[in-house]
């Protein structure tokens, strides 16, 4: 049964935990697909294969499909997936921060409406 109000604590940890596993995983596949070692092709896949960084991804997200999961269980589907939306966010972020990606105007824009869309759909729980 979908709860109402304000976010519950447990609604808010799985949120939180599905932010930090989704953004977790990105990064992950990020960090294993831009190995400059890796090579072209299938060599590419198997040296790709053989870091921790493709199974730290594919871990995260088999959890994550679990914290999804139990979080849609709470809340509207149509709610959980705008609150969903903010692991774009996260993952814009990270990226800037963590491969040196480019932030421009319009991407700052977008994270920010995007947030308070986010907000926005928190609020009115």
């Amino acid at each position: 049964m979908p709860v109402t109000g304000s976010l519950s604590a447990l609604v808010a940890s799985l949120w939180l935990l599905n932010i930090v596993l989704d953004t977790g995983g990105q990064l992950a596949f990020k960090a294993a697909a831009g190995d400059p070692a890796a090579g072209d092709g299938l060599a590419r896949w198997r040296h790709m294969a053989m870091r921790p960084w493709l199974w730290l991804g594919v871990g995260c997200y088999v959890i994550e499909f679990l914290v999804w999961i139990a979080f849609l269980s709470l809340i509207p589907l149509s709610e959980g997936v705008l609150l969903g939306s903010i692991n774009i966010v996260a993952i814009m972020v990270a990226g800037r921060f963590l491969f040196g990606e480019k932030l421009t105007r319009l991407r700052v824009a977008g994270i920010m409406l995007v947030t308070l869309g986010v907000v926005i759909v928190g609020v009115g729980r």
